[in-house]
């Protein structure tokens, strides 16, 4: 079953569960080999790739407004523990804002909203992580700060 947006009820506990710090958001991201518009909005065909790079290029302004920032980007070459077909990802990356509150404020941006439609019509499936920065250590399995 693929994951395309979130529930009420978790973006509820999203917005409820604050702390001080900046959260990282962390995106895997697979593309539709063409992407789906809905017929209302008149677009010609494309790929996924490209709805996902217009996606991209219009919500890029709203996330700086916010003062979010991609801190990590990765391209996916080999799946080496994990399932072979169903965890291939075509986008990951983390980006970085100040706060849920920054977060919140760009996904209710009307600029945002318009250019989400983007993503929609890009995206077969995805996974989004709300993670808290920690330091890097001596090692991976530090406790942290």
């Amino acid at each position: 079953m693929p994951h395309l947006d979130t529930t009420r009820e978790k973006f509820r506990a999203f917005r409820a569960f604050q702390r001080d710090g900046p959260i990282n958001m962390l995106n895997l991201v697979r593309l539709r080999d063409q992407a789906i518009y809905p017929d209302d909005i008149g677009h010609g065909p494309v790929t996924g790739a490209e709805a996902y790079a217009a996606y991209g290029r219009e919500s890029a302004p709203i996330m700086e407004k916010v003062g979010g920032r991609v801190v990590w980007r990765a391209a996916m070459e080999l799946m080496l523990i994990g399932p072979d077909d169903d965890e291939q990802w075509d986008h990951m990356f983390i980006v970085e804002y100040p706060s849920v509150d920054a977060f919140v404020a760009m996904v209710k941006d009307p600029d945002y909203q318009n250019a989400v439609i983007h993503r929609i019509a890009a995206v077969a499936d995805s996974r989004l992580v709300r993670t808290r920065p920690l330091s890097a250590g001596a090692n991976f399995a530090d406790a942290g700060d």
